[in-house]
């Protein structure tokens, strides 16, 4: 039995361009948040252009960033611009946005001005460096967010440049964090009802750092300097990508002690769980490399659905490394609706992610694909939240307001 929507009744207006703050947006959209993103009527987001292939004449990416969003466009730069965000200000639970630290400042649009039309507003700030320090005057990317917050340098191959993942990790992350500040600032201001806003502070680097797990402490305490590992984790045996007879990629899983026994078992070695090299975690750990060429060398006897197959039946984990092809053709992916497909007026169907995570009683949902119209919800927003009458937005229209 549903409920509706979980965040049902939470307006947030959505500032800013690219990916970090508008993917935040999008995971608040997905749960039923009123998300009201703004553009630029001169200079729409970059985003809409883009991607790696485009269907007529438009990429993708932005159907699904800007899913469930009513769009609007305003010129933040001019007084009557400004003016018209703060009369929505003082209706809206949270906003979003991620320019450079200093940027609303500069055009009287700051915390203090925010909070002096609404008290309870959750201001969500999203940049590479965070809003103070010696850095946060710079731009930040995800890519050297990445860098300098210390995931790039354990991607890859020992002795060869790091290389980054096909997207824009860091700025996912920070997008998550920012989610995650947003629900529990809202939760403190609603449940104490103080109806105090506060700030949340996202750094692209932050996010990224916050990774790293063991890494801090055991520098800090022994001076170890994690290297990258290629294709495992040093010190977890046997965990690696193992290539099959007929040339594909399979992910084993077995580094626990009891999933090791089964692994051996299905191996037909079961001695090697009571071999001394073999025998306990740390054992595994110091004979990684030995162990797992034993492994490589079982897999290469098999075919990937062999593998697969008696892992499966061994309870050992393990997963072939998928492309969005063989995604689109295991069903398990539309069984769990992760593949959901949606109706754009100009582009057709299409298909796009489903909604993480899978609520029990208000689940989230995919609505309407981002319209590809920069302002297509002005009528609507500017007389829904603002109350402007049709003569007001027709006149703002005409002035290049919006």
């Amino acid at each position: 039995m549903t409920h509706g929507s979980a965040l049902s009744g939470v307006r947030v207006i959505e500032l800013g361009s690219l990916i970090a703050g508008p993917f935040a947006g999008r995971l608040l959209a997905d749960f039923g948040a009123d998300v009201i993103k703004v553009e630029d009527p001169q200079r729409p987001d970059p985003l809409r252009e883009w991607g790696q292939a485009r269907l007529a004449g438009h990429t993708l990416w932005w159907s699904v960033q800007s899913r469930s969003k009513r769009l609007v466009t305003l010129d933040l730069r001019s007084d009557r611009g400004r003016e018209l965000l703060l009369r929505m200000i003082a209706n809206t639970d949270v906003l979003i946005e991620n320019f450079r630290p200093g940027t609303l400042e500069k055009w009287g649009l700051g915390p203090s001005e925010l909070w002096a039309v609404n008290p309870g507003l959750v201001i969500t700030r999203v940049s590479g460096y965070g809003q103070t320090g010696s850095h946060s005057h710079k731009p930040g990317y995800a890519s050297v967010a990445e860098a300098f917050g210390g995931i790039r340098h354990l991607n890859g191959t020992p002795g060869e440049p790091p290389p980054r993942l096909g997207l824009s990790l860091g700025d996912t992350l920070a997008a998550m964090f920012a989610v995650q500040g947003i629900l529990t600032a809202l939760y403190w201001r609603d449940a104490r009802d103080g109806r105090l806003g506060q700030v949340i502070d996202v750094s692209l680097v932050e996010s990224c750092f916050a990774m790293l797990e063991s890494v801090v402490p055991e520098y800090a305490a022994t001076g170890h300097v994690r290297q990258p590992s290629g294709t495992g984790l040093r010190g977890l045996s046997p965990s690696n990508l193992f290539r099959t007879g007929d040339g594909g990629w399979v992910i084993i899983a077995a580094n626990q002690d009891s999933v090791f026994v089964r692994l051996t078992r299905a191996m037909g070695s079961p001695e090697l769980a009571e071999d001394p090299r073999f025998v306990g975690h740390a054992e595994r750990g110091e004979h990684q490399q030995e162990l797992e060429a034993m492994v490589a060398a079982w897999a290469e006897t098999l075919t990937t659905h062999q593998l697969l197959d008696i892992l499966a039946r061994a309870s050992v984990p393990g997963g072939p490394v998928y492309t969005i092809a063989d995604i689109f053709a295991d069903p398990y992916f539309r069984e769990r609706g992760q593949l959901v497909t949606v109706s754009d007026p100009g582009l057709g169907e299409i298909v796009m992610p489903g909604v993480v995570p899978r609520l029990s009683a208000t689940p989230g949902a995919v609505g309407r694909p981002g319209p590809l119209m920069p302002g297509h919800d002005n009528d609507d927003v500017y007389a829904d939240v603002a109350g402007l009458s049709e003569e007001e937005i027709l006149g703002l229209a005409t002035d290049g307001v919006i």
